[in-house]
Order: structure tokens, then sequence, then C-alpha cells
């Protein structure tokens, strides 16, 4: 089991680091000129992060590993690993972050205001993201940047949260349990160098957020949905 929880956090050291930058590039300058190019884009992040995953489940059905080790079980709140006022702190601003983004997300549906609110909003922020080019911008796009959310939200949060903290823990017992959080949040924001520095920055601490709330509820379910709210959220007001 080593040997394979080994190939995994070496996958995660390399391939999005590395591959994922370089692909970014090339898409950035095929985009431009290729209108096909962005569906092709998001179907290569859908496949790069599901073959982790199952490689990773496959762990369940052919190893001693279990669902409940990888945090795909219920809530259960635990509040000795880490200081009381910690995972309290983490789990009050994820709720509160949560409800704000799914308000605004009905909001923007229903309400002319807030509708109108976002939509300037937006545009304010896409003069200065660079990042812009990978928002969905036809019908189709939209439909499959909904899909590209739902498996950022799944599969990050099995490979980041669930197993990497518990491979980590495993693999290197003596280490404490805030080293294991801050090496699996930085792996996650390695994930994301095609964003820069400051991408990477802002991902891990983000990483380093969630895995107080896992350490704090001992299960990734309510971080999937979240993440995958928040990946959602980006399309609003692209339309």
């Amino acid at each position: 089991m080593e040997v394979a929880f080994g190939i995994v956090i070496l996958f995660t050291l390399t391939y999005e680091p590395i591959l994922g930058y370089i692909n970014f590039q090339k898409f950035k300058r095929k985009v431009k000129t290729d209108d096909k190019e962005r569906i092709k884009f998001y179907k290569n992040s859908i496949i790069s992060l599901w073959v982790p995953t199952l490689f990773i489940l496959s762990f369940v059905g052919f190893t001693d590993l279990t669902l409940e080790q990888i945090g795909l079980t219920s809530i259960s709140l635990n509040t000795e690993s880490l200081a009381k006022w910690v995972i309290y702190s983490a789990i009050l601003v994820g709720i509160i972050f949560g409800m704000a983004i799914l308000l605004f997300t009905i909001g923007y549906r229903f309400n002319s205001k807030i509708k109108n609110s976002i939509d300037k909003m937006k545009k304010e922020e896409n003069s200065k993201n660079q990042f812009k080019v990978m928002m969905p911008e036809t019908k189709q796009e939209k439909k499959l940047w909904t899909l590209v959310s739902l498996t950022a939200g799944i599969t990050e949060e099995i490979i980041y949260r669930g197993f990497m903290i518990f491979a980590l823990s495993y693999l290197f017992p003596d280490l404490s349990i805030w080293l294991v959080l801050i090496f699996s949040s930085i792996l996650f924001g390695l994930a994301h160098t095609y964003q820069g520095v400051s991408g990477v920055v802002r991902t891990t601490l983000i990483g380093l957020w969630f895995s107080i709330v896992y350490i704090g509820i001992e299960s990734i379910i309510p971080l999937i949905l979240f993440h995958a709210l928040v990946d959602y959220f980006g399309k609003i007001g692209e339309e």
C-alpha cells in the first residue's frame, strides 16, 4: 500500500504542477483560433482528475483502505485533533460563505437587482482576470462547465483532503497534524500553477481552510458540495 500511496503523491507533485501548467499555456494559444478548444480543455480536465481519483478508489477494493479513512462517511464532530476555536471558526466561516454563495446563485436567477450587481462585478473582475479565457461562452460550454465544477468538487476533495491527509499520516506517522495539513494544502496549491504564484498561494490557503474543516467534521462530503458550488458560481454572470 505504501508504494501505491507514493505513486499518487508523486503524481500530485508532477502532473498538475508541471503538465497542467504546460497544457494551460497551449490552451491559451489555441483557443484564440479554435472554437472547439475550450470544450477539449474541459474534457481533458475532467479526465485528468478522474484518473487518479479512480486509482485511489480502487485501493478500497484491493487494500485495507476504507471509504471512511478517506472521508467518504457521515459527519462526526471532532474537536480533539485541533484546538476547538480553530475548528469552530473554520466551520463557521464555511457555513456563512456557503450560504452567501447559495443565496447569490439562486438570487441571480430570480432577482434582477442581484443579477445586475453580479453582472457588474463580473465585468469589472474580467477586465483584470487573465483566466477569463477559461470561462464558458457557448451554451454547450456552459453545460460542460457544470460537469467540470462537479468533477473538481468530487475528485479534488478525495485526492487532496480525504486521501492525501490519510496517506501522509500513514507514511509519516511522526509528522504533526499541522504539518500534514500544510503539506497536503501545498500540493493542492501546486495543482493550480497555471494561475501563477498568487493563485498557488491563494489555493494553498483555501486548501488549508478546507483541511481544517475536514478534520473538524471528519467527512469530505460537505466539502465536495461546497467546492462544486464555488466552482459553479464562477459561471454565474458569464451568461
